[in-house]
């Protein structure tokens, strides 16, 4: 059957792979590219950063599985930790000890692009046990677009002072969300991005029988379908 040959499929592209890992990275790749496409999904790969021995010019950086996922790869992008975010205000102030780490300074930067312009960066912050700060992502581009005013360490949004200091401002985004959702449609009609329509409302599902039926229903049960009369022979 289909799955007997499929079995021996991959068995012999075990075999006839020329060089281990690269070998079958590249078969399999060649196969995946076509099923990716039809299947319209997203195939996402990490990888990890290793030093080649004895490089002499240009950099010895390179990441592991030979180049056949470089070459078929739609758009890689290079992350990188470049600082660590501490623990700063009240909190801080009151311990003795050092400051403790609650995030990291993320630099990413796209090394290859088929889908639009390569070469852009963007620096983030990733908060532990909270994942990218959204608050931070907000404030950097109000900066950027001229909706947040920046005077030394003061961020000001028109009249009204938001905070001294990064970690401060946000920490008043986070406290104030309606101002936060307001400076993102702002964000992005700066720049010509209409999202439309409002954010979903997380479904109310304790039961979980599914989502709660329509206000215009007012919950009440819609009447089951009359079954289809069966033809006799």
């Amino acid at each position: 059957g289909q799955g007997r040959q499929g079995r021996q499929g991959r068995e012999e592209a075990g075999r006839r792979a020329p060089s281990g890992r690269q070998g079958l990275m590249s078969q399999a790749l060649r196969k995946l590219t076509g099923t990716v496409a039809r299947s319209n999904c997203l195939l996402f790969f990490i990888n990890q950063i290793r030093m080649k021995i004895g490089v002499m010019f240009g950099s010895p950086e390179t990441t592991t599985g030979g180049n056949a996922l470089k070459f078929y790869a739609s758009v890689r992008l290079d992350v990188r930790r470049i600082g660590a975010i501490k623990e700063s205000g009240a909190a801080a102030a009151k311990s003795d000890k050092d400051p403790v780490a609650i995030g990291n300074r993320t630099k990413v930067k796209i090394v290859k692009n088929k889908m639009a312009p390569p070469f852009r960066e963007v620096e983030f912050d990733i908060m532990y046990g909270q994942g990218i700060s959204r608050s931070g992502d907000i404030l950097d581009l109000a900066c950027e677009n001229g909706i947040i005013d920046r005077s030394g360490a003061w961020f000001s949004y028109g009249t009204e002072r938001i905070g001294q200091g990064r970690d401060n401002a946000k920490t008043y985004l986070e406290q104030h969300p309606q101002l936060l959702d307001k400076l993102e449609t702002q964000i992005l009609a700066k720049n010509g991005i209409n999202r439309g329509g409002a954010v979903a409302a997380d479904a109310d599902d304790k039961d979980g029988k599914g989502a709660k039926a329509d206000k215009g229903d007012k919950g009440e049960k819609k009447p089951a379908a009359e079954p289809r009369p069966v033809a006799k022979a």
